[in-house]
């Protein structure tokens, strides 16, 4: 057991993770190890004859599973990253073990009483405002853990835990698996007409590594489906693809139906047994927004402003696309072709005009370069940092004017087998206490952008553009904490605040300034021309009305699934149509979109997908100050570091940004930012 390299401590700077030394075989005993160790030190904290304090017992409780903790999140961030069968069958092992272990915690009567009763001292002057935070979650933890129930709903809760664990993963592994399944080979050029040199060239390269060198390959990775949607002028080819994409673990051997059915089911029933009424309120009362009530009631609002807008847009469309000659109705798979023709149109500039200014090396030195500039960092490749795929690359971060170390980034851009679709952020040491000493954070972000070809270097679209920096936002912000525990670093704050620093930063993405740090073309070197940025920004909110109706549909299908009695639900696709008819603009023409809704399922955002516009909201309100003061003004940046980034959840969410911003922010910042809103001054 000493050889396995999941329980050594990593000789490697900052004890990162020793991927080249890390196999399948030792995930499972090094887990059953660490789950031995962690009992161990829990058995030691109820055994203390000392009377229960912060030290003994809440300090203790936060790093009594070290051991584990790291284990556990190299092997969910490869089954992400890297899935492999064998990973997946790990997990369904891997994740009652580990849920059963969180039970024998949380449902501990003798550890409870300890913990209890710090809490009832909880106004000890002595505290800091972050150990006030860190005892008041610990305690609710125990509490909405079921610690307060009788042993037979302990029991009961128990059950329902280690079910959900493996649950969620295989929702994750039906959607990945459902989406490998589709490959559209094409041998005829010009069923092609219409897609930028970019799509075919990474179409040919995918046949080429098949052995069909002579045809196209189209797969749903979203670097070779939203291309082909977009430009694709054959319309039966772009409705196969559309209805493929949108038919993902749906009707087929990976059909996510019944995975759906049983998590919606158990959630409720743990709620529930908790004494809520249904998931959403045991969720919602550790987030901003509170109720379920508020969360309706937000997005109703959002629902008042972009519905007429979304229909004002479709409208706009289907008159352009008649003038064109083209199709009436339109379907689903028209609005991404069209729309971009009409914006064209309008614009006088096509998406993939901005491709070739955004090499991804150069973006990549770029963005970081950007974030140098507003938080005073440096980014180092290390190369000696072992990893997980060859495409993984490695970087140290420091502070540039102390040259203090600031912590260790994964890079990883590309598609491949096994790995989720998406982007995301994910840490594999949150900075704060690790082994006795306060220890920098390791960090990686993991996405899906256009691969390079054999002739030309990852070219990004602009959106591929505005993921990097939304991500690398997510990044920034755990890279930055500067707490004392890991359970209140970076991004561990309540769910509804965690994507305000990913998405402001998405909005230096359409500036000159930033843009001219690394916007070049690829093969002349030109800056991209100032005309080509203003025609991006004038066309910033082309659409917005259909864009967000779209994501308050998802955030209401999220709201009536875990709100309505899952008893009643028997149907899927007919639920989800019920729940979705008056934000649907078009019947479902393909399988529900619940099935591969992997944020609900297989994520963190169940009854919490609305925090994408509730931060929206925030972002907008505090991108206004940086627009106000100049886009790398010092002082704005730094009291945006220093009250949000640094200060991870020790503070609650609203008093970080009232200390950054002065104020709490503005309600209509969005609406006004899209043009839904008349600008006035907002009465005080």
């Amino acid at each position: 057991m000493t050889d396995n390299p999941l329980l050594q401590s990593s000789a490697l700077p900052n004890q990162a993770p020793p991927f080249d030394k890390i196999k399948e075989e030792h995930y499972f005993p090094a887990i059953e190890k660490a789950i031995e160790v962690a009992r161990h030190n829990v058995e030691t904290i109820k055994n203390d004859l000392a009377a229960p304090d912060f030290q003994n017992t809440i300090i203790a409780l936060e790093t009594a599973s070290e051991m584990l903790g790291t284990a556990t999140s190299i092997f969910y961030n490869q089954l992400s990253a890297a899935g492999t069968d064998a990973l997946h069958e790990l997990a369904e092992k891997i994740g009652p073990l580990n849920a059963d272990f969180s039970s024998d915690i949380v449902l501990d009567e003798a550890l409870f009483a300890r913990v209890k009763a710090v809490y009832d001292n909880k106004n000890n002057p002595d505290l800091t405002d972050e150990q006030q935070m860190l005892l008041d979650d610990t305690y609710k933890g125990f509490v909405r853990g079921g610690a307060l129930l009788d042993d037979d709903k302990k029991g009961h809760l128990r059950e329902i835990n280690q079910s959900l664990s493996v649950l969620g993963p295989t929702f994750m592994n039906n959607v990945t698996k459902s989406g490998e399944q589709f490959e559209m080979f094409v041998d005829n050029e010009n069923d092609l007409a219409g897609l930028p040199e970019t799509a075919l060239a990474g179409a040919r390269q995918a046949a080429e590594e098949r052995e069909k060198g002579q045809q196209w390959l189209f797969t749903l990775d979203f670097p070779s489906y939203f291309p082909f949607i977009q430009y694709a002028d054959n319309r039966e080819l772009r409705e196969k693809m559309w209805r493929a994409f949108n038919s993902r673990a749906f009707g087929d051997e990976y059909d996510n139906s019944e995975t759906i059915l049983k998590i919606v089911s158990l959630r409720n029933e743990r709620a529930q047994l908790l004494g809520y009424k249904n998931h959403a309120q045991f969720v919602l009362e550790r987030r901003m927004a509170e109720t379920p009530e508020d969360v309706f009631s937000f997005l109703e609002e959002l629902k008042k402003a972009y519905k007429p807008a979304a229909q004002k847009d479709l409208i706009q469309l289907q008159e352009f696309v008649d003038k064109e000659g083209g199709p009436n109705p339109l379907k689903p798979w028209d609005v991404g072709y069209y729309g971009e023709k009409l914006k064209q149109e309008l614009y006088h500039f096509s998406s993939e005009d901005l491709r070739p200014y955004f090499p991804l090396k150069n973006v990549l030195k770029g963005c970081f370069s950007h974030f140098s500039k507003l938080f005073g960092l440096r980014f180092e490749p290390n190369a000696s940092y072992p990893v997980w795929h060859k495409d993984v690359t490695s970087y140290d971060l420091y502070n540039d004017s102390d040259n203090r170390f600031i912590g260790t980034l994964y890079a990883d851009f590309f598609p491949r087998t096994g790995k989720k679709d998406g982007a995301w952020k994910t840490s594999y040491r949150d900075q704060g206490l690790f082994h006795g000493k306060i220890e920098r954070p390791v960090v990686a972000i993991v996405c899906n952008f256009t691969k390079p070809t054999k002739d030309t270097p990852s070219l990004l679209t602009h959106g591929e553009v505005t993921t990097l920096f939304h991500e690398m936002g997510h990044a920034i912000h755990a890279l930055l904490s500067d707490v004392t525990y890991q359970s209140v670093a970076g991004t561990n704050v309540l769910w509804d605040f965690v994507e305000l620093p990913s998405q402001l930063q998405e909005n230096w993405a359409y500036e000159k300034e930033t843009l001219d740090m690394f916007a070049s073309h690829y093969k002349t070197g030109e800056k991209i021309p100032a005309e080509l940025v203003q025609k991006l920004n004038n066309a910033k909110n082309f659409m917005v009305g259909w864009g967000g109706l779209r994501q308050t549909s998802f955030s209401l299908l999220d709201m009536a699934w875990h709100t309505n009695d899952p008893a009643t639900i028997t149907d899927v696709a007919a639920f989800e149509d019920a729940e979705t008819a008056d934000t649907s603009l078009f019947p479902r023409l393909a399988g529900p979109f619940s099935c591969s809704f992997s944020h609900l399922f297989a994520g963190g955002y169940a009854a919490g997908y609305y925090s994408y516009k509730w931060a929206e909201v925030l972002d907008a309100d505090a991108f206004a100050l940086f627009q106000e003061k100049g886009l790398y003004d010092s002082t704005a940046a730094e009291a945006y570091k220093r009250e949000i980034l640094t200060k991870g959840g020790s503070k609650h969410p609203r008093d970080l940004y009232k200390n950054f911003r002065g104020r709490d922010a503005d309600p209509d910042a969005l609406l006004r930012r899209e043009g839904l809103l008349q600008t006035t001054e907002k009465a005080a």
